[in-house]
């Protein structure tokens, strides 16, 4: 009991000492500073592991995947552009809410039957803004449709995609993070006037990487 006594004693002289150290400062005019926390730490503390790494390789994913489907898609890669140029983000990446016109080309391959470069068919995706200005974007059409949300970064040409994919008729995408093979991650540019990209490096498909591209439009069709 008496050793329990002397601790807690201990403890409370130390705490006093700690506020009068405080106030000493305070009355002399000294202040404290706390730094701010960067952009990228909000992201970071939602992001699993997984996906932080893939994020930290996203340079890594561009130089295999293009070296692999040169060989026989040159011509291809070369047509589209600065959509498939690495580091060709332009600053302010933040789209506009509304509709888009979206293609993906996926390129490179993990898996040995996959194939090295593929282009889908257009589809329409929706950016949408909350009241706080937070903004998601959800792809409306397809067997599989991935949402998520933008997050600000420390490097300010780019956005950092966190989501998940909706499969079949669901209606709702699992919320990021409740099923670690449905979750994707990646970054968000904007490489030109009214042009956008999504980058995924290292998903789960099978592919190296995926580009999707990103078009306003000024009407969606029914």
């Amino acid at each position: 009991m008496k050793r329990f006594r002397l601790t807690t004693v201990l403890l409370l002289s130390a705490l006093a000492a700690g506020c009068s150290t405080v106030d000493n400062a305070k009355r002399a005019g000294a202040s404290v500073t706390v730094e701010p926390e960067s952009p990228s730490d909000a992201w970071k503390r939602v992001a699993t592991a997984a996906d932080q790494s893939r994020i930290s390789r996203l340079g890594l994913a561009w130089h295999q995947s293009l070296d692999e489907a040169r060989a026989r898609h040159r011509r291809d890669i070369a047509a589209e552009g600065v959509l498939l140029t690495p580091r060709a983000a332009l600053p302010y990446p933040a789209p506009t809410p509304g509709s888009y016109n979206c293609r993906m080309i996926r390129i490179g391959k993990t898996a040995p039957r996959a194939p090295v470069f593929e282009k889908f068919q257009p589809f329409f995706c929706y950016v949408q803004s909350d009241e706080e200005g937070l903004l998601t974007i959800t792809k409306q059409t397809g067997s599989q449709r991935p949402a998520g949300r933008l997050w600000e970064d420390d490097d300010r040409t780019r956005m950092v995609f966190l989501g998940s994919l909706a499969l079949g008729d669901e209606q709702e995408p699992l919320a990021y993070g409740d099923n670690p093979q449905r979750d994707m991650a990646g970054v968000f540019e904007r490489i030109a006037p009214f042009r956008w990209r999504l980058v995924i490096p290292w998903p789960q498909n099978g592919a190296k990487i995926e580009v999707f591209e990103l078009t306003p439009v000024a009407q969606q069709p029914e």
